[in-house]
């Protein structure tokens, strides 16, 4: 599965970069092969200063070894031997008009002293943040993501999408880092759903990604925008740095495991501002975005 998994990043690495390279139209993927000397690496991808994007990574890597005490501590176990792999993008659009967006899809494994596997499970999701809400873009990004749960099984949208809305809660701000989309972790074996199920849904929310967010990214990208609006995207993109330095799990993953710095940290954005207890103007459109972020809601009303 590990092999089958890894082989299948690989190629949605070629299949998201070249999509996104086509869209931005004016710059290309810089490509950085890295290793771990504990065991393992990966393919760092990083576009910047591009025509529609900033900065954005799309990266992939495969790491093994002894766990961490700190992982040891996370996942209540002993010394074990493990390997983990995945695909984790970050996009950081210039216009603010055009929503930033993560994905990730993630492997991993745990073995006994004979190398045998005695733990495995799938994770994942992808989610969007905007800084201006445009609903038919948010709708279509949920839509796709059903669609993508629904044909493996139908309570897996309402399930994940409500996870996603948990998971990336920035709880010192009392407000969603963005508006959400899907997240799943520990998909492991059971009666109903083999790993090779698990695969398959993965894969399939992993191919429904270009179809969720291109569609966005081609119908903003060249919107007309102020220093105003920029300014509120680099004050928000502030809240986007506080959730990753201080929640995600992932982040903490890959710094607990000596993962590669300048491959974590590609998820930050090159520009962004703190400005002391800011407030947008009642009845703006960044209020509107804030009224959504404290109440996460339904995108798709059946």
């Amino acid at each position: 599965m590990k092999n089958k998994f890894y082989q299948y990043i690989q190629n949605l690495q070629d299949q998201i970069c070249a999509g996104l390279e086509a869209v931005d139209g004016s710059t290309k993927f810089r490509e950085d092969i890295w290793t771990r000397p504990e065991g393992g690496g990966g393919r760092t991808r990083v576009i910047e200063n591009g025509a529609v994007f900033e900065k954005g990574g799309v990266n992939i890597s495969a790491v093994h070894g002894k766990l961490p005490d700190s992982m040891q501590k996370l996942f209540n176990v002993g010394e074990a031997d493990f390997f983990a792999c995945g695909l984790s993008l970050v996009l950081h659009p210039k216009n603010p008009m055009v929503p930033t967006v993560h994905a990730n899809w993630r492997y991993f494994e745990m073995y006994d002293d004979n190398g045998k596997v005695i733990n495995s499970w799938f994770g994942g999701g992808q989610d969007l943040t905007p800084y201006y809400l445009f609903e038919e873009d948010a709708t279509h990004f949920h839509h796709t993501c059903k669609t993508a749960c629904d044909k493996h099984n139908p309570d897996f949208y309402p399930k994940y999408k409500k996870q996603c809305d948990a998971y990336f809660w920035n709880a010192h701000r009392n407000e969603a880092r963005g508006i959400g989309g899907l997240f799943f972790d520990y998909c492991k074996a059971t009666d109903t759903m083999s790993m090779e199920n698990w695969f398959n849904f993965v894969t399939e929310v992993g191919n429904s990604f270009l179809e969720a967010y291109i569609p966005i990214v081609e119908k903003r990208k060249n919107v007309l925008y102020s220093e105003a609006n920029r300014t509120w995207q680099e004050i928000r993109r502030g809240r986007y740095v506080e959730f990753n330095l201080v929640h995600d799990k992932g982040t903490l993953f890959g710094l607990k495991t000596n993962g590669r710095i300048e491959s974590i940290l590609m998820s930050l954005p090159p520009n962004v501002q703190w400005i002391y207890d800011h407030h947008p103007e009642a009845g703006s459109e960044e209020e509107k975005v804030l009224k959504v972020l404290e109440n996460p809601k339904n995108w798709i009303v059946d």
